[in-house]
């Protein structure tokens, strides 16, 4: 038996829309990071790109479990000697909720060009309004990942 590697014409991409609003960020995040490589699909490949695009609205909503957005620092590098920064998530996430989702969504692709193709797929939106209704996005369902730790 032949391994089977799907062909762009066997790749149908649909569009999936995700309420960000009382969801756990890590358990969004694998949810999502799972559609977007293609996971779902009975046609999954783990080196080709056969995911869906995903639009994450609310995501200034998203919630984090215990007390890890007091903890949890959030580090940049300039790339020069000494050039670490780093940040507390909260504030972080207070100053720009969509890069804090991009970023727990990007950590669970896979690295290098393959998850970047993928991570293009992503449009995150702090409220509740996209413009992508022509695309006609049907709803997610993550119902598993409602259940909130509290």
């Amino acid at each position: 038996m032949r391994t089977f590697s799907p062909k762009q014409s066997d790749i149908q991409r649909a569009w999936h829309v995700v309420d960000g609003e009382d969801l756990v960020l890590g358990r969004l995040a694998s949810e999502v990071a799972r559609v977007l490589r293609g996971k779902h699909k009975p046609i999954f490949a783990p080196h080709v790109d056969t995911g869906d695009f995903v639009i994450i609205v609310n995501a200034a909503k998203v919630v984090t479990t215990s007390d890890k957005a007091d903890k949890k620092k959030v580090y940049n590098h300039s790339g020069y000697p000494g050039g670490l920064k780093s940040q507390v998530w909260s504030d972080y996430f207070a100053k720009n909720p969509e890069d804090a989702v991009r970023k727990a969504v990007r950590g669970m692709l896979p690295k290098g060009t393959l998850g970047r193709e993928m991570l293009k797929k992503l449009k995150i939106y702090a409220g509740p309004t996209h413009p992508h209704a022509a695309q006609g996005p049907q709803p997610l369902d993550l119902a598993a990942v409602a259940k909130r730790a509290s």
